[in-house]
């Protein structure tokens, strides 16, 4: 009886995490393939999506212009990059249509460690939403490539609940 009580909340909580989801202008689901796309960086290198499977990643959607993407930014240096630190987890912000100098000064006013990627049009984030819903957004994907959670502006509940999906996908 526990077990089916278990596997009863466990199947509702991720129907309701999907539904948030969808509610908030994801195209993207949980559990399915991450689409496929390449990050370019300011100094002109990329790297395919491909590049980064196996990995834990997470996605940033930022802009320097969103004023929660500020506030969510020092949460995500200090308790994701900083504090679980290790080679299986890569963090990525993906800046929203925004030329390269501005993206590295706006890392620089940040004061993160973590790269930022250049989105020209919108295009990776246009893959994961719908380009009209706004950042800042977080998608974690895990190491086989799904996607494993979905944020949608700046939450601490939220954000924790992130922390904790990504430790448990870094077991």
């Amino acid at each position: 009886m526990r077990l089916f009580i278990s596997i009863l909340l466990f199947t509702l909580s991720s129907i309701f995490a999907q539904q948030h989801a969808n509610s908030i202008g994801f195209y993207v689901k949980i559990g399915e393939p991450s689409p496929e796309f390449t990050l370019t960086f300011p100094n002109g290198d990329s790297t395919p999506f491909a590049d980064l499977k196996g990995k834990v990643i997470m996605l940033q959607f930022t802009a320097s212009w969103c004023s929660v993407c500020r506030q969510e930014m020092p949460h995500i240096e200090k308790d994701i990059v900083q504090d679980l630190k290790c080679d299986e987890l890569i963090v990525i912000g993906i800046d929203m249509d925004e030329p390269a100098e501005k993206v590295i000064k706006f890392a620089e006013d940040m004061k993160i460690t973590y790269s930022l990627a250049l989105d020209p049009g919108a295009e990776i984030f246009g893959s994961f939403a719908d380009k009209n819903s706004g950042v800042t957004r977080n998608v974690i994907i895990d190491k086989n490539g799904k996607i494993a959670h979905l944020t949608r502006l700046f939450n601490i509940e939220e954000f924790d609940a992130m922390v904790e999906k990504i430790k448990i996908l870094l077991k």
